[in-house]
């Protein structure tokens, strides 16, 4: 036994973290070691395990991996693994095997957390490794997931069919049968009939000649050319299916023809994806599209939810998750608009519906509110028009609330008339908003600068983002304006940087990670987006091209992403544990029931905040604006 405490206690003078440590501490260490042998290929820690002990390699090598079984990192003497789920409290997440026969130490809970509470250097050094694969973690979480990992060239399987638009209908359903695809490339026939020469004009599919042929009555002599799709969404070959999958959700569409870079080389559908990974955002979208009723879109909560908390386990990130649930957001409002429509008649003048904030962002998570508006036709008159864009309003903002959105207490509603109004008046809004900013106008430039349409005419919405940059980005006193109103809201660190607590009655050991983490962020991250004229509405999006613009001091735009992406997913689990405790789901979180792990590195993302907000105080200087 000597013998081995010797050899463990030499083992550790030469290996860090435990080099550091008094001889005291080490024999302690040592003496309360236990050994364990694996044989190769053997399995050492299984998903899902509770795990009580730290690993140490003596000798040997472990190969550490993902929840779908790919490789993650490969581990050989002096390296160590199994503390995240000691830091987090939680089973494992990451499996390990044993590549080779291994001999590993074993450090118990209660003296990995006494050497990780009691010595600094030990507990930086293992965060500091640990957090090495946490920024990989917020970075690349997608590698957890086939679906966002897969390169959309791996669904085709063939080049795509392709007719002449001068085909007529019933010889390219032929064609289709003959191919056993749902979908055609249309090809104008004056410039070639190969799709490689790029002339591809349209598409049709099997929902094109039922919905626009037979259910008609039309002949099936007509050309193609008269029911084919002409306003096409490509995605990129080397883009991932998740990308593609977010596409079909935004623009509604179930077939996507696939480019390297200019040339057309396949096409996929939504099956495609479907067979690929057999249960995403796209089935709850698709159950939206399908129901006939009110009814039935609010009995989809569940599966939302599910969607939701499926996303999360498989490891997807805070802006795929984001994204996912405002495509299933926007897929509501516009079948709610369908059914407005089916159920009062032709709008008497076209019109628009507006998404606002985090659904506009592509930032929604499963605890929102609905920030809504309408924009309306020049043509529009008050006396002969509006009691149908009211009840339209009512109707859909009704229903969204039967499905979980609830109602947007501060009325950013296209149910209030303020924000159900032409389009001249919508840039007039804007411009006055952008001229002459006041307390009020600016919290409603903090609202609806965030704006996409999702029903109607939506270039309407497309022109009036056009004006805000182009009118905003040079106007440096708006810009002074908007930036005092992103100080407003400063994360929870008090003077000794311990958490300061909300104080409104509510839940008062608890921390509103909306309001005090990522509203904070993309408050002053829209600030700076203005700044330099960026075209993005997703936060993250953004800050990519605020550091491209390189107006922050260098690496401060990456701590930034990285607190935003720790805070985001602190927000986000804390909304999973609430679903499936059967709880209500919010936006709080209580610190004491935080690992120390979390708690340490959320203190850090709010001092990033923190200082990123006096960053941009400097700026702007919001102070000299009267």
């Amino acid at each position: 036994m000597q013998a081995e405490q010797s050899e463990v206690l030499d083992f550790f003078r030469r290996h860090s973290p435990f080099s550091d440590l008094s001889e005291e501490v080490l024999t302690n260490v040592a003496n309360n070691v236990e050994i364990a042998y694996f044989r190769a290929q053997s399995t050492i820690l299984p998903l899902g395990q509770d795990n009580h002990h730290w690993y140490v390699i003596r000798s040997g090598v472990v190969e550490v991996f993902r929840r779908d079984g790919k490789l993650y990192n490969r581990l050989g003497e002096g390296d160590f693994f199994g503390e995240q789920s000691l830091m987090l409290s939680r089973p494992i997440r990451f499996p390990v095997t044993a590549l080779e026969d291994t001999l590993v130490y074993l450090i118990g809970e209660e003296t990995f957390n006494y050497l990780f509470d009691n010595f600094e250097h030990f507990a930086d050094y293992v965060e500091v490794e640990d957090l090495t694969r946490l920024r990989q973690f917020t970075t690349k979480r997608e590698d957890g997931d086939s679906l966002l990992t897969a390169k959309v060239a791996t669904l085709i399987t063939s080049l795509p069919v392709s007719v002449s638009c001068t085909t007529t209908v019933q010889r390219a359903a032929i064609r289709m049968t003959e191919e056993n695809v749902s979908s055609l490339l249309v090809i104008d026939s004056e410039k070639g009939q190969d799709v490689s020469s790029g002339s591809v004009v349209g598409i049709v599919t099997d929902l094109d000649i039922r919905s626009r042929l037979v259910a008609k009555g039309l002949s099936t002599d007509i050309a193609v050319a008269d029911i084919m799709s002409t306003d096409l969404i490509y995605v990129q070959s080397n883009h991932f299916v998740f990308d593609a999958m977010m596409l079909m959700l935004k623009h509604n569409v179930q077939h996507l023809p696939v480019l390297k870079k200019e040339q057309h080389i396949g096409l996929i559908s939504h099956l495609d994806i479907l067979r690929y990974e057999s249960q995403n955002s796209l089935f709850v979208v698709r159950s939206i599209s399908n129901a006939q009723n009110v009814d039935e879109l609010a009995a989809l909560k569940q599966e939302v939810e599910g969607s939701f908390t499926r996303m999360v386990y498989q490891d997807a990130n805070s802006k795929m998750i984001g994204s996912a649930m405002a495509a299933i957001g926007r897929s509501f409002k516009q079948r709610l608009c369908e059914l407005a429509e089916a159920e009062l008649g032709a709008p008497p003048v076209p019109y628009c519906f507006l998404a606002l904030g985090s659904m506009a962002r592509g930032e929604q998570l499963i605890v929102t509110d609905q920030d809504n508006a309408l924009i309306l036709d020049n043509s529009f008159e008050p006396k002969l028009h509006d009691d149908y864009f009211k009840a339209l309003a009512t109707f859909v903002s009704d229903g969204l609330a039967r499905c979980g959105y609830s109602y947007c207490t501060g009325n950013i509603m296209a149910s209030n008339i303020h924000w159900r109004q032409p389009l001249a008046v919508w840039r007039q809004y804007f411009t006055e908003w952008i001229q002459k900013p006041s307390a009020e106008s600016l919290l409603h430039s903090g609202i609806f600068f965030d704006l996409e349409g999702v029903w109607g005419q939506i270039n309407w919405a497309k022109e009036l983002n056009q004006l805000i940059r182009q009118t905003a980005t040079k106007n440096s006193r708006f810009l002074a304006c908007m930036s005092r109103n992103a100080l407003l809201r400063t994360p929870p660190l008090g003077f000794f940087k311990d958490f300061v607590m909300e104080t409104d009655g509510r839940q008062s050991n608890s921390i509103n990670m909306k309001r005090r983490g990522t509203a904070p962020i993309a408050d002053l991250v829209r600030v700076h987006a203005l700044a330099v004229g960026s075209q993005a509405r997703n936060t993250f999006e953004r800050l990519e091209d605020i550091i491209e613009a390189g107006i922050l001091p260098p690496g401060r735009g990456l701590d930034l992403r990285d607190a935003l992406e720790f805070i985001a997913m602190v927000r986000i689990r804390n909304q999973v544990s609430d679903i499936e405790l059967k709880r209500e789901p919010d936006n709080n979180i209580e610190p004491e029931y935080l690992s120390d792990f979390e708690r340490k590195n959320l203190k850090e993302a709010f001092q990033i905040l923190s200082s990123a907000q006096r960053y941009m105080k400097f700026r702007y200087q919001p102070g000299r604006v009267n």
